[in-house]
């Protein structure tokens, strides 16, 4: 059964956070299900978002809604068992709007995943999420 795989227990990093305001920028916005609230990266080239859950997880979809205006036209999926290399799962291109966007994943067993933005469309390189789920299944321990 599919389900979020995001729980307290996942532990989160982004690359940067907008002025290092975390109060009101910070990564806990990214699954805190809030409409009002987001996370907004500060300026650079490249933005991420890395995750380890506490258990090995079956991937099968990747949900992101951005702010229009701050997205990105390229992204990559990659992911681990923890103390394994990042490998590719999945090279995704979200439309540069604000509704949310589901990307299918080819089903990856993994306990890491890290989310790049790359090709940002706003000019300083800055990204703006509202929401991001990890979906698939919790894999039996």
């Amino acid at each position: 059964m599919t389900q979020s795989l995001v729980c307290p227990h996942t532990v989160s990093r982004v690359s940067s956070v907008l002025n290092r305001n975390t109060r009101q920028f910070g990564k806990k916005h990214l699954f805190d299900q809030e409409e009002e609230t987001c996370w907004n990266s500060d300026q650079g080239p490249s933005q991420w978002v890395w995750l380890e859950f506490p258990q090995r997880i079956l991937v099968s979809q990747l949900q992101i809604q951005f702010q229009g205006g701050f997205s990105c036209r390229r992204g990559l999926l990659e992911g681990s068992q923890r103390g394994a290399s990042l490998h590719k799962i999945l090279n995704f291109y979200p439309e540069d709007n604000n509704s949310l966007q589901t990307f299918p994943v080819p089903t990856a067993e993994v306990d890491q995943l890290k989310v790049t933005f790359e090709d940002t469309s706003d000019l300083f390189g800055r990204v703006v999420i509202y929401h991001l789920r990890v979906l698939g299944e919790k894999k039996a321990s």
